[in-house]
């Protein structure tokens, strides 16, 4: 059993091995886990919004799901990580409250996870699973070396996708 390495709101990190990486309290963020299965570097960011555009002079590129994607995959790379062979899971993007509102500063959560497949795709990165929206929120742990991303959820079932 090796290290579960924490990933804090608006941050990534990566690991190979035994290692694991988890962040708490997924709601309306989506935790993005991304690794390429021949080494088993892999990494989790937990992205807080969709559009780095919609922020102005903000630094912090883990937060959003347009560059948190894209620098998680750097971070991969630079691990010994394959682009091409780079596959991805996601958990997250909760609707936390109900306003009975459509407007779309309400549905983060919803706006996030597209934000992040549309990023996957764009980067060509095969989404293999997720779990997302509902209104709860999530902890993960992600397992780079076997690809296995635990999914818990108070008074849900722990899963495996």
């Amino acid at each position: 059993m090796g290290e579960v390495i924490k990933v804090g709101m608006a941050d990534l990190k990566t690991c190979s091995g035994e290692d694991a990486v988890t962040t708490l309290g997924l709601g309306s963020c989506v935790g993005i886990a991304i690794r390429d299965p021949a080494t088993g570097v892999g990494g989790l960011a937990h992205i807080m919004l969709p559009d780095s555009k919609e922020i102005r002079n903000n630094q912090n590129r883990p937060k959003f799901a347009d560059t948190g994607i894209e620098d998680l995959v750097k971070e991969i790379v630079l691990k010994g990580g394959n682009r091409s062979r780079l596959v991805a899971k996601i958990a997250g993007g909760a609707q936390m409250f109900s306003f009975g509102s459509k407007s779309t500063m309400i549905r983060v959560g919803e706006r996030n996870v597209e934000a992040s497949k549309r990023k996957l795709s764009e980067l060509r990165i095969p989404l293999l699973a997720e779990d997302t929206g509902k209104t709860y929120g999530r902890t993960v742990v992600f397992y780079p070396k076997t690809g296995d991303f635990l999914i818990r959820a108070v008074g849900m079932p722990e899963k495996v996708i």
